[in-house]
């Protein structure tokens, strides 16, 4: 039997990192990001973010591409969106985004930092954020 567990943190924003996430459907947009990977059998941990961007942390088994997960994630979420009508025009991601491995030693406290992430953005922009994550991880 092999054993799995390779923990990802997912980063992703809005087409040209428009502020179109409003307070009042983020959650519900990150509710359904979770709950929809679940079903899919991606392992969801956490999902959450801001008005431009989405940060997730989750666990890919043996049989799954990151690129994959993140195509399903992505791309079933904007559609969902546009079904719900829930930004009132047309939206879309963009095609990029940044994925970390993360230790499991390191799960608790990115899973904190994914939790937190409205909080943290009063404090911080999502440019300044993500400018220092390609730093720090030697992008």
């Amino acid at each position: 039997m092999s054993y799995v567990k390779v923990w990802i943190h997912a980063v992703w924003a809005t087409k040209k990192r428009e502020k179109c996430l409003t307070r009042d459907i983020r959650d519900v947009i990150f509710k359904h990001i979770h709950q929809n990977a679940l079903d899919k059998g991606i392992y969801m941990d956490s999902a959450s973010g801001s008005s431009e961007h989405v940060h997730c942390l989750f666990r890919i088994r043996n049989d799954q591409m990151i690129q994959d997960v993140m195509r399903m994630i992505k791309g079933e979420s904007s559609h969902w969106i546009n079904k719900h009508n829930l930004i009132g025009r047309k939206f879309a991601w963009q095609k990029e985004y940044l994925t970390i491995s993360v230790s499991e030693s390191q799960v608790k406290g990115v899973r904190k930092y994914v939790q937190e992430q409205q909080a943290h953005h009063t404090r911080r922009t999502f440019k300044e954020e993500y400018d220092d994550l390609l730093k720090r991880m030697g992008f």
